[in-house]
């Protein structure tokens, strides 16, 4: 979700001209490189040494980007199918009752 909510408001800023910053470590002021699995969310280079990250499973963002990307576009294809099987549920009923 937070991927997501990062995604859109940088597309939101690029679609209506706005220089699209890269948001910093609040902590560290570090760009954020780096993606924590486990806390799903983006943290900079030193917060991946502290003990809160240390063991946890990490990617470049950019990797993460595309996995999520990949696991949202599966969503949205079954929901797609799941409203196609609805609408024409809903057009042999309307039919049904003419």
């Amino acid at each position: 979700a937070r991927v997501l909510e990062i995604a859109k408001r940088l597309s939101l800023q690029a679609a209506r001209g706005e220089t699209v910053e890269e948001e910093g470590c609040k902590r560290h002021r570090e760009p954020l490189k780096i993606f924590c699995k486990e806390d799903e969310a983006f943290i900079c280079v030193i917060c991946r040494e502290s003990r809160a990250h240390r063991s946890h499973t990490m990617l470049p963002v950019q990797d993460a980007v595309q996995e999520y990307k990949g696991q949202i576009q599966a969503h949205l294809q079954a929901l797609k199918e799941d409203r196609d099987k609805l609408l024409g549920f809903r057009e042999v009923e309307m039919r049904r009752s003419w």
